[in-house]
């Protein structure tokens, strides 16, 4: 479960990042962001892997750029679901859905495979 709040708040902060750079993006409330946050994850987690099997010749012909317009689709039917979010259109959705992949992925490197939060400490020997 804390993995998946964990999981659930670096989306959320990709897409405040997100609406912070692309000027026609944006969210109503806090309470959207985060409830954007939770249908992109489930989105991602349904919809996407259908998407990237029925695109799979489209996606291998690109050499995976086509992946970047399958994540600019995700972001744009969570933006059709939900009121309170907007989009301004196809490029908008594009660059809002690399800046979220960036910042999760950047977050994610300090999250463990269990989605808890992991801390490395070094010893210097001692002389």
């Amino acid at each position: 479960m804390q993995g998946f709040v964990i999981r659930t708040l670096i989306t959320a902060l990709g897409l405040w990042v997100a609406a912070a750079l692309v000027p026609s993006m944006g969210f109503s409330s806090g309470w959207v962001l985060l409830l954007a946050a939770l249908l992109l994850g489930a989105v991602n987690a349904i919809v996407r892997p259908v998407l990237i099997f029925l695109t799979l010749p489209i996606t291998i012909l690109s050499l995976g750029i086509f992946l970047l317009v399958i994540n600019a689709a995700m972001l744009g039917l969570v933006a059709a679901m939900l009121g309170g979010f907007w989009l301004g259109g196809f490029f908008s959705a594009v660059f809002a859905s690399i800046i979220v992949s960036i910042v999760s992925w950047f977050a994610s490197t300090f999250i463990g495979p269990r989605g808890r939060i992991e801390v490395i400490y070094t010893r210097r020997p001692d002389r």
